[in-house]
């Protein structure tokens, strides 16, 4: 498969399947562009295997396995993904390690469920979420991966708390609550009630203290925001505010989590990014 082909196929990916990264990444200078691709198809990949797979265990080995095949040159050519990859890790400073914590993160879903304290849940959201962000530094702003490293894990937390407060109903389904038990404990919210899919004073409480955390990171996130390049700086702030916004919108609808997913409107988006 020759190169073009391989990105064209890797933007496809991340157009149909986040519409608000799509967005503000389109604003980045065309190499970096493709090479955010490159990486989101990645991310897709893992995920989807875990989510999606037929016997996820032995299909995240197995890629596991190609990544390792991939650090020493060989893959798949007829593979888009690998294709576009090697690209980049040939252009950029990649950061192999976050690639791994990706995988590792993937590989806790499917053990564990259930997260006690916040702290675990952190720990979670920094493998599935402040990793791709590391992955994403060398691309946005090659030199700079130090200076920006805390405030991509911040935003890492702060987006997969996001995502978690936006799909509780989503995740109820597939047996998994990642509202951590401390909190819920604090509040007085028994799973059971969780289940039953009430929007309660209890719930409230709980879903607004983690979007608190989020919040907290998000406003960490942007501390360091004025040291990315100007071209990479609009687009990942977009990003973030875009992201942000999800809170905004989910208490516009009360909460209402349990029934449908919520998404920031298009002319919301529109507004976000017009005022960068």
């Amino acid at each position: 498969m020759n190169l073009k082909d391989a990105y064209t196929s890797c933007e496809q990916v991340i157009a149909v399947n986040s519409k608000s990264f799509y967005k503000a990444f389109s604003l980045l200078p065309k190499e970096k562009r493709k090479a955010v691709w490159a990486v989101y198809t990645f991310c897709r990949t893992v995920d989807d295997i875990v989510d999606e797979g037929q016997n996820s265990k032995e299909e995240l080995e197995e890629f596991k396995f190609d990544f390792e095949k991939f650090q020493t040159g060989i893959y798949d050519t007829e593979n888009p993904m690998w294709v576009a990859l090697a690209h980049v890790f040939e252009n950029y400073e990649m950061d192999v390690e976050a690639f791994s914590g990706l995988i590792t993160g993937q590989e806790m879903d499917l053990t564990i469920n259930r997260y006690r304290t916040m702290e675990e849940l952190l720990n979670y959201s920094y493998h599935v979420a402040s990793t791709v962000g590391l992955m994403l530094l060398p691309i946005l702003a090659p030199g700079k991966t130090n200076v920006l490293k805390e405030g991509a894990i911040s935003l890492g937390y702060a987006m997969q708390i996001t995502n978690i407060l936006r799909d509780i109903g989503e995740d109820l389904k597939m047996g998994r609550i990642y509202l951590p038990e401390e909190i819920m404990g604090k509040y007085e919210l028994c799973e059971e009630e969780l289940r039953s899919g009430v929007v309660t004073p209890q719930f409230i409480a709980v879903w607004e203290e983690l979007a608190e955390k989020a919040e907290f990171h998000y406003k960490k996130a942007f501390e360091t925001i004025q040291d990315y390049p100007l071209s990479s700086r609009v687009p990942v702030k977009g990003a973030a505010l875009v992201y942000r916004e999800i809170l905004v919108t989910i208490r516009s609808k009360q909460y209402n989590v349990f029934l449908e997913k919520h998404y920031v409107p298009e002319e919301s988006k529109q507004a976000i990014l017009a005022c960068l």
